[in-house]
């Protein structure tokens, strides 16, 4: 790795208790990598704990760890990032092995995918969240993720570079991860320990609030980069719908050749005729998705692997 750039990047908001010894754990095991650290908008002293420690020091104004990631693969150049919370919760002397499965195995993203050891490390809401946010992904995009939400994970350039960020909260991990699984991306996951945060820090994340907002964008990427999935699964509940409100009536007009219940078979009609609709804007939108997929792609490989 002597002749690789690498850079540490950490989104930081209310660390001031936690973010010295997140820099100070990354000096130790990345002697030569550069420590940035972005500070979105605290209102505590995370930004001098931070420079104090030997940190390079930015500012997002924008709110939310979406935005400051954006930001963050803007700024900075390096041939490997290594990106972590300032929360002291990850488990930073993994780092070199993270680092060596990405290099080694010619892969774009690895995912230090969390093993608490401390039953205080996840409240109850996140760990039942967590899981169920990562099933859905993984039944959807048919990959055997064990940990989506993970802030903890390495990149090469190319990821960084042609990632199409546009999350702008707690969001970003699931962008990321999605990303990867929808252009195939080479990514693996590597078992790492996870902590309980040091006493006196809170968790900036909403059990519920961001949680629906992390489920918003799972739905809004299935319908980007699946559509004709998504599409034909409303026209399947359109289709049923219409079966169900349709029958009766067609049994009635079957017995006596009438329909007396007239708004009924206009309803079951117009419903089919959704269920078609939403069919023909899945085929529609399958097609432009495949030339964005293409065009991404194609971006992509501009970018070379970093090579030991």
């Amino acid at each position: 790795m002597k002749n690789l750039k690498t850079a540490v990047i950490i989104p930081c908001y209310n660390e001031e208790l936690s973010i010295a010894g997140v820099v100070e754990d990354f000096k130790k095991v990345l002697p030569k990598a550069e420590i940035y650290v972005y500070d979105n908008n605290s209102t505590d002293k995370t930004s001098q704990a931070a420079r104090k420690a030997g940190a390079i020091v930015r500012r997002e104004e924008y709110q939310g760890k979406g935005n400051v990631v954006r930001r963050m693969f803007a700024d900075i150049e390096a041939d490997i990032y290594v990106m972590s919370d300032g929360d002291k919760t990850y488990d930073i002397a993994k780092t070199p092995l993270l680092i060596k499965e990405l290099l080694d195995n010619n892969l774009d993203m690895v995912i230090g995918a969390r093993k608490e050891v401390d039953l205080a490390a996840y409240r109850v809401g996140h760990r039942w969240g967590n899981a169920a946010l990562t099933g859905l992904v993984q039944y959807f995009f048919n990959h055997p993720l064990t940990d989506m939400l993970s802030g903890f994970r390495v990149f090469s350039r190319r990821f960084v570079k042609t990632f199409p960020a546009q999350s702008g909260g707690f969001e970003i991990e699931t962008e990321l991860t999605v990303h990867a699984l929808a252009s195939r991306i080479p990514m693996a996951e590597v078992d790492t320990d996870y902590f309980a945060r040091p006493q006196g820090s809170v968790s900036k994340l909403s059990t519920f609030k961001d949680g629906f907002r992390i489920l918003l964008m799972i739905v809004t990427l299935i319908k980007e980069e699946r559509p004709l999935m998504f599409f034909s699964l409303i026209a399947l509940a359109f289709f049923v719908l219409s079966l169900l409100i349709g029958i009766p009536v067609l049994g009635e007009y079957l017995q006596t050749g009438l329909v007396p219940k007239f708004p009924r078979a206009i309803l079951a009609m117009g419903i089919m005729i959704c269920a078609v609709v939403s069919l023909f804007v899945g085929f529609i939108l399958d097609s432009l998705s495949k030339s964005r997929h293409e065009m991404r792609r194609l971006h992509y490989l501009n970018y070379r692997l970093p090579e030991k």
